[in-house]
């Protein structure tokens, strides 16, 4: 007897589907950085890439499976498809910035610490409360954003 059988594709909330498609662009980008910093490591004489290089390879790659747990969280979650979106894409919206930003300082080659006075961008200089601000909504934004994911996982399980 000739068994077929056929799985039709999972249908996944919008907030499961983008956290899974980001997942695999920070990975892409991870190697992608990888092979940047691999580049500037043969080129320098203390073979070693620039900082924040180093730091944009390693952040893609850890933002990639912290996304794909955002996707299960969201999957499992009790709270409502508008809610688990919104508290994905606070977190994407954060770990993008966060990963341009190194990327930018990397190619710009204008600073080895970010939060060093003068806040620096290429050749500006940003605002001290400028750097504050982002770093504070950076913290509320990706903590209660999770946290949220967390408790509705929580509520589903118990």
């Amino acid at each position: 007897m000739d068994v077929k059988i056929k799985m039709d594709y999972l249908q996944f909330a919008e907030s499961v589907k983008i956290a899974i498609i980001f997942s695999g662009l920070y990975l892409w980008i991870g190697m992608l950085t990888g092979v940047w910093k691999y580049l500037q490591i043969r080129q320098s004489l203390q073979s070693r890439a620039h900082y924040y290089v180093d730091i944009a390879h390693r952040s893609s790659l850890l933002y990639a499976p912290a996304t794909l747990i955002l996707a299960v969280l969201a999957y499992f979650s009790v709270w409502s498809e508008n809610l688990n979106l919104i508290c994905v894409v606070i977190n994407l919206i954060f770990f993008s910035f966060a990963i341009v930003s190194y990327i930018l300082h990397g190619m710009l080659k204008d600073t080895t610490n970010q939060f060093k006075t003068p806040h620096q961008l290429g050749k500006w200089h940003l605002p001290k409360w400028m750097m504050s601000f982002a770093m504070v909504l950076l913290v509320l934004g990706e903590v209660l954003a999770t946290g949220m994911l967390l408790l509705g996982v929580i509520l589903n399980f118990y």
